[in-house]
């Protein structure tokens, strides 16, 4: 399976999400269920956790996905093995293994100044490592905070000192945060996300998505200076995110909706609508170029302007690039989608001034999504012939009755017969990246039917890696905004992961370890399910159907907790897995140090 997910921008974009075929396993048979029991211990908690359940008020979908699925659980992802929670008495409670078979109670790093029972509309606290020194934190009712968690090494076990604090507006829950340096300034970037009532969608749920990304500045130069907020901007968008997340120094911010998101000036009118209007009146005109292409060729067509004539074409071509020049103007220029054999390139000038130019393919059959990478000045036009042979060979699986021949070797696809997983999502989701400065979003990759599955921290210094089905395997994709050729970067699979999730009806939380050694998903009670990727077998096994040894085996594991509580938070580290319920904390050991 080879997948390279097409990149739409609004400006300029020569980048895609494409899969690592080294990383993928078309040979994998299935996961093998394990009896070996997986340890678990637990401790009963002093005080309740603060769950926050959806008022009457708040039915959407979007309520839901935001507030009523939260992960009351936190992870410090420099110290993947140290825990979070807010309980009931606005405490902000840690938790750390040292000894397994010992646990420790959870102790109090941090509390709310206010009361929080005193609020009706508050909805639930949440917090967000920006570093390993700094967290931004939510009370729930519409104030931010930023604590230092302290200047040691151990610092995560200490006190909590609030650095900054201040009333917002409107209840929000913390999002993401980062932390950089910049000119003896230190910046924490936080991202909050409210859902809002709008009175302009009388068509709608009444409801759209609002997120805030608010920086706090510090000048470390003056000590123990003030911190203060340097910069807040806002986005509207219609559908809460599956993922949102600031860039490494707040150079951008990256969505993954199924609705788009845009930046708004002054609270009430749109940033720049004069801008998306040129854009609009740009993807009106007449295209540069036009191409076309067969199993073994790529055929570019343009008309020469008035006034020039052969003798002002220069053309160059290397395997990977291409550049046309009409007398010193660049036509075009940039990175073909395939690589071709350059030396067999050739072109020529028809009578009507048309410009031919033809490129053999290297890779024979394969077909070409575009002409040059990021590029949309052109138009790909489509050979007659070529479709309806292309019709042709697919009549037989077309129908007017469902199943009109049950006999035949052969019979017509039967949609009735599918399985819910095989189903295809209605509402197609884009990864939005938007530029900090201008505010534009300067990359739009359209994934298609790829089901967003899950997002966790692999490596703290960088932004949460998320997950994508394809096919049926589960993609992990880690955001490096370093490369300008390559946003994401395929860095593990979970292999039919994607195919088997869709079965798990209850699943409520969803996430893998960080050295990516098992993914894990619990459902909204009790269960736990782990799938371990493959390792070698210490014994020989022979698998009689296909009569070969079998050298490594993928196992899934079922935990069952000792509980009917509802599961509220779920966390992994590599060697654990962490469950909050309302009362318990359960530890499972997944792995050996």
């Amino acid at each position: 399976m080879e997948t390279s997910l097409h990149v739409g921008t609004m400006e300029t974009a020569n980048c895609s999400l494409k899969v690592n075929r080294q990383l993928l396993d078309p040979k994998f048979e299935s996961y093998k269920l394990s009896l070996d029991p997986l340890p678990c211990y637990s401790l009963e908690l002093d005080a309740a956790v603060a769950e926050v359940k959806l008022r009457d008020d708040q039915y959407t979908l979007d309520h839901m996905r935001a507030f009523g699925m939260y992960n009351y659980l936190h992870c410090n992802p420099w110290s993947p093995d140290s825990m979070f929670y807010v309980d009931q008495l606005g405490r902000v409670m840690h938790f750390s293994v040292t000894l397994d078979t010992a646990l420790g109670k959870p102790t109090e790093v941090f509390r709310f100044p206010s009361d929080l029972g005193a609020y009706e509309n508050r909805l639930c606290s949440s917090l967000y490592f920006a570093s390993a020194t700094h967290v931004a934190l939510s009370d729930g009712t519409g104030t931010l905070f930023i604590v230092r968690v302290g200047k040691g090494e151990d610092s995560t076990s200490g006190r909590w000192e609030i650095m900054f604090n201040q009333e917002l507006g409107d209840a929000f829950v913390v999002v993401h945060s980062v932390s950089s340096i910049q000119a003896e300034t230190l910046l924490i970037e936080v991202l909050l996300l409210s859902v809002e009532k709008d009175a302009v969608d009388v068509q709608g749920s009444g409801f759209h998505v609002s997120m805030e990304w608010v920086s706090v500045a510090h000048n470390k130069s003056e000590g123990d200076g003030k911190y203060e907020i340097l910069r807040r901007r806002k986005l509207f968008g219609k559908s809460v995110p599956h993922y949102a997340a600031i860039e490494p120094g707040g150079s951008g911010l990256m969505i993954i909706s199924s609705k788009p998101f845009s930046f708004i000036a002054d609270q009430d009118s749109p940033l720049d609508e004069a801008e998306e209007e040129k854009m609009e009146e740009d993807s009106k005109k007449e295209p540069l170029y036009t191409w076309q292409q067969t199993a073994d060729k790529v055929t570019l067509s343009f008309q020469l302007p008035e006034g020039l004539t052969k003798d002002d074409i220069k053309l160059t071509f290397s395997p990977e690039h291409i550049c046309i020049c009409l007398k010193e103007d660049t036509f075009l220029k940039g990175k073909l989608y395939n690589i071709i054999d350059h030396e067999s390139t050739a072109w020529i000038m028809n009578e009507q001034r048309s410009v031919e130019v033809t490129l053999a393919k290297r890779e024979a059959g394969c077909m070409w999504a575009e002409l040059v990478v990021g590029d949309k000045q052109g138009e790909f036009v489509a050979d007659p012939a070529q479709c309806a042979a292309i019709a042709d060979q697919l009549m037989h699986l077309t129908s007017e009755d469902m199943n009109p021949n049950p006999d035949v070797d052969k019979p017509a696809c039967n949609a009735q017969e599918l399985e819910e997983c095989d189903m295809l999502f209605e509402e197609l989701t884009n990864i939005y990246r938007f530029d900090g400065n201008s505010l534009k979003a300067s990359h739009v990759v359209n994934i298609g039917s790829n089901q967003y599955l899950f997002s966790m921290v692999a490596t703290p210094e960088l932004m949460p890696c998320f997950s994508l089905r394809h096919d049926v395997d589960a993609l992990l994709w880690q955001p490096v905004t370093a490369q300008d050729d390559n946003l994401w970067e395929h860095v593990a699979t979970f292999n039919a992961l994607g195919y088997v999730q869709a079965s798990k009806r209850d699943k409520k939380f969803f996430t893998c370890a960080p050295n990516f050694s098992y993914a894990a998903l619990c459902e909204c009670v009790r269960r736990i399910f782990l799938y371990r990727q493959p390792t070698p077998m210490a014994t020989v096994l022979f698998n009689r159907k296909e009569g070969k040894h079998v050298g490594q085996v993928a196992k899934q594991q079922v935990a069952s907790l000792e509980t009917s509580d509802p599961i509220l938070g779920f966390q992994a580290s590599s060697e654990r897995l962490f469950v909050l319920t309302a009362k318990k904390l359960f530890v499972l050991k997944v792995n050996a140090a």
